[in-house]
């Protein structure tokens, strides 16, 4: 069942809250029944950002969603919602932006990656850095 006011719930949650919420809907919905190898788990993410990229290449803009559409979707009933959420935003630059994060998400959540603290350092790591990390872009 999808909890309605989904998003209020899931804002506060930590990288690794996400990733153990997303990891187990993937495991409850059959996605590892058997443990996935790493390549198939990288491609996964590839192949959404493929999509996101095709979504872009086809409309040449990214779809402004008003905080008004935000709210009433977060308040509809699971039913209006699935039905709304396939009109609205399924197949958008969002959603498929929204699956690249889900998929890396669901990788660390199969291989136990710490993500909080991964990006936690390299956020850190990357402070030290030269302004564009020393490249020219």
């Amino acid at each position: 069942m999808i909890l309605m006011n989904y998003t209020e719930k899931v804002m506060t949650n930590t990288m690794n809250e996400l990733r153990d919420k997303i990891y187990q809907n993937a495991k409850d919905k059959g996605f590892w029944d058997k443990e996935r190898n790493m390549g198939e788990s990288l491609m996964l993410v590839v192949t959404e950002l493929a999509e996101a990229l095709e979504v872009h290449r086809a409309s040449g803009h990214i779809k402004e969603f008003t905080e008004g559409q935000k709210l009433s979707l977060e308040k509809m009933s699971d039913e209006e919602f699935a039905e709304t959420f396939s009109i609205m935003v399924k197949d958008s630059f969002h959603d498929e932006m929204a699956d690249v994060l889900i998929r890396v998400l669901d990788l660390c959540g199969g291989h136990n990656i710490d993500i909080d603290w991964h990006v936690k350092m390299k956020m850190r790591y990357n402070a030290t850095r030269a302004r564009l990390h020393g490249k020219k872009y």
